[in-house]
C-alpha cells in the first residue's frame, strides 16, 4: 500500500471548497454565540467553564490514546497554573504535565506556530516519561514509525509515517503553511478547511516518538482559536472520543489519498458537534447558577448537596434521573427524609418528578421548564 506522503502530490491537498460554506458560516455564528454566552458569566463562572471544558478536552483526548487521568486532578493543575483558587490536590506526572500544555495552548494560541513551541508541549506532555528515547525533539529511531494492531507475530500495519530523517524537511513544511494560512498569514484559509487539514497533516508525518495524536489535536484547537481571534473552548477532543472508532476509520482513509473532501467533510462535522457541546455547557453553567441563586437560603444542606451532585453530570443529572435511593446516598438521609426533601424540591421549582412512588424520578429543571414556587412557566 502507497500512503499519502509517497504520492506525487502529497501536501497538494485538494477537496471542494463550496461544500464547506456552510459549515463555515454556521461555525463562525456559533463562535458568536460562544462570546456572547461567556458575557453573561461572571468572572468566577468565566473561570470555572474554561477549566472545566479545557480540563475535559485533555482528559478525552488522552482517553482516545488509552490513557486515562483523573479529570478532577486535572482540573485542579489546571486551575492552579491559570491563577485561580484551587484545592491543593496532588497531580500525578502526566495530569500535571497535561495540565501545562493545555493552560499554554489557552494563553498562546495567537502566536506563530514553531518547532520550539511543539517541543516544549510535546515536554510537558511526556512529564515523568523514562522510556523514550527522544523527548522535546523530533523522532530520530531508524525503524518504521507505524500505527499497528493486533498480534505481535501477525500485526496488521494501519498507517505507516514518513521515516524519521524525513521529519525535520515535513515539519518544516507544515509549520510554514500553518503560520501561512492563518488568518493574519499572507495566504489565510477558511477555519474549518484549515482546521481539518493541520490535524491530518500532522498525523501524516507523526513527528514525535509518543504523544502525536494529543498534540495534533492541540494544534486543530489551536487553528480554531485564532480562526476566531479569541481562546478556543470548542470540545473537539471530547467531541472526537465520542466518535473513537469513526475517527480512526476516516484517518486511515484520508492516509492513501491527498484528495480529502471526505475527511474535511467529517471534521467540519465533528468540528460543529464540538461547538455545539460546548454552547450547551455554558448555557448549563449560567442556567445551573440561576438556580441556585434562585433557592439560596429556602433549602436545606442536603438538599444543596444533592443538587450540586446532580449538576456535576452535566444537563441531563443522572441518566434515568435521581431515584429517592439515590439521594439517601449522597445525603446519608433517612428515607422520610428524602421523600420530605425531594418532595420540596419539586414545589421550589428545582426539580421536576416523573413517575410515582418507588419508579419516581427526578429531574432537574434547568431550562426554564419549571418558574419559582412550582409554577409551570
Amino acid at each position: 500500500m502507497r500512503w499519502n506522503w509517497q504520492l506525487s502530490d502529497w501536501t497538494k491537498f485538494t477537496f471542494n471548497e463550496t461544500g464547506l460554506r456552510d459549515a463555515e458560516a454556521h461555525f463562525l455564528k456559533g463562535a458568536g454565540i460562544v462570546v456572547g454566552s461567556m458575557h453573561h458569566l461572571d468572572g468566577a463562572a468565566r473561570q470555572r467553564i474554561v477549566v472545566e471544558v479545557i480540563s475535559q478536552e485533555m482528559v478525552d483526548s488522552s482517553a482516545i490514546e488509552g490513557e486515562i487521568l483523573d479529570r478532577d486532578s486535572v482540573q485542579s493543575s489546571i486551575a492552579r497554573q491559570l491563577g485561580f483558587a484551587a484545592d491543593k490536590r496532588r497531580s500525578s506526572p502526566a495530569e500535571a504535565g497535561a495540565a501545562e500544555l493545555m493552560v499554554d495552548l489557552y494563553r498562546r494560541y495567537a502566536e506563530p506556530l514553531t518547532d520550539q513551541l511543539l517541543f516544549d508541549w510535546h515536554r510537558m506532555l511526556m512529564n515523568g516519561r523514562r522510556d523514550l528515547v527522544d523527548i522535546g525533539a523530533w523522532r530520530t529511531h531508524a525503524d518504521p514509525m507505524q500505527i499497528v494492531s493486533g498480534a505481535l507475530h501477525a500485526p496488521r500495519v494501519h498507517f505507516e509515517a514518513p521515516p524519521s530523517d524525513r521529519v525535520p524537511e515535513e515539519m518544516a513544511r507544515f509549520i510554514t503553511w500553518f503560520n501561512e494560512s492563518a488568518p493574519q498569514g499572507s495566504a489565510p484559509m477558511p477555519a474549518m478547511a484549515r482546521t481539518a487539514i493541520t490535524h491530518l497533516w500532522f498525523e501524516t508525518v507523526h513527528p514525535f516518538e509518543d504523544g502525536n495524536g494529543r498534540l495534533g489535536r492541540a494544534i486543530a484547537e489551536k487553528a480554531l482559536a485564532q480562526s476566531v481571534e479569541a481562546p478556543t473552548l470548542t470540545a473537539l477532543a471530547t467531541t472526537i472520543n465520542r466518535h473513537r472508532k469513526a475517527y480512526y476509520a476516516q484517518l486511515h482513509q484520508a492516509s492513501q489519498t491527498n484528495q480529502i473532501d471526505a475527511w474535511v467533510s467529517w471534521f467540519a462535522n465533528i468540528v460543529l458537534e464540538a461547538q455545539a457541546r460546548t454552547i450547551e455547557s455554558i448555557r448549563f453553567l449560567i442556567e445551573k447558577t440561576r438556580l441556585l441563586d434562585r433557592v439560596r437560603g429556602r433549602i436545606n444542606a442536603r438538599q444543596e448537596k444533592a443538587l450540586i451532585r446532580m449538576m456535576a453530570e452535566g444537563p441531563d443529572g443522572f441518566v434515568g434521573g435521581l431515584s429517592a435511593g439515590n439521594y439517601r446516598t449522597i445525603t446519608d438521609a433517612t428515607s422520610a427524609t428524602a421523600t420530605r426533601d425531594l418532595a420540596e424540591l419539586v414545589i421550589l421549582g428545582a426539580l421536576e418528578r416523573v413517575g410515582e412512588r418507588r419508579y419516581a424520578r427526578y429531574h432537574l429543571t434547568i431550562g426554564g421548564r419549571k418558574g419559582d414556587g412550582g409554577v409551570d412557566g
